[in-house]
């Protein structure tokens, strides 16, 4: 069994689109969009085959806190600590929150968070 995607709901969907596709690596679908409900999707896909559904809809408008019960960040494995260095120092060069690192935390991993272009949480790790 594996996961087949996660889906996160956006407010502009073209600018999440384009933060994946730069930073990450992600291949966008074609736009889907239903009339009746409003909601237009982008399913992004990764080297992994990881798929991140981003969405947006007209009556969803609610963030939730920075720190709360359920999920809290997205975390992206790129290879090595070279690597993770490398995307931290672009998108702080573009001006994007660095919450922390890059370093090594206390069980071991090498990592840094950043905030994407709505606040979300992603880690970087090696």
């Amino acid at each position: 069994m594996k996961i087949s995607h996660i889906a996160l709901y956006v407010e502009d969907l073209e600018k999440m689109r384009e933060f994946y596709e730069t930073y990450f690596g992600a291949t966008a679908n074609d736009k889907y969009h239903n009339p009746r409900t409003g909601l237009s999707t982008y399913f992004l896909s990764f080297d992994d085959q990881m798929r991140l559904e981003i969405m947006q809809r007209p009556d969803v408008t609610n963030h939730l806190m920075a720190q709360q019960l359920g999920y809290t960040h997205l975390a992206f494995s790129v290879g090595n600590s070279n690597e993770v260095d490398e995307i931290t120092t672009r998108l702080a060069s573009a001006g994007f929150q660095i919450v922390s690192g890059p370093r090594t935390t206390g069980d071991g991993y090498y990592e840094s968070v950043v905030l994407d272009p709505e606040n979300n949480q992603i880690e970087i790790t090696k």
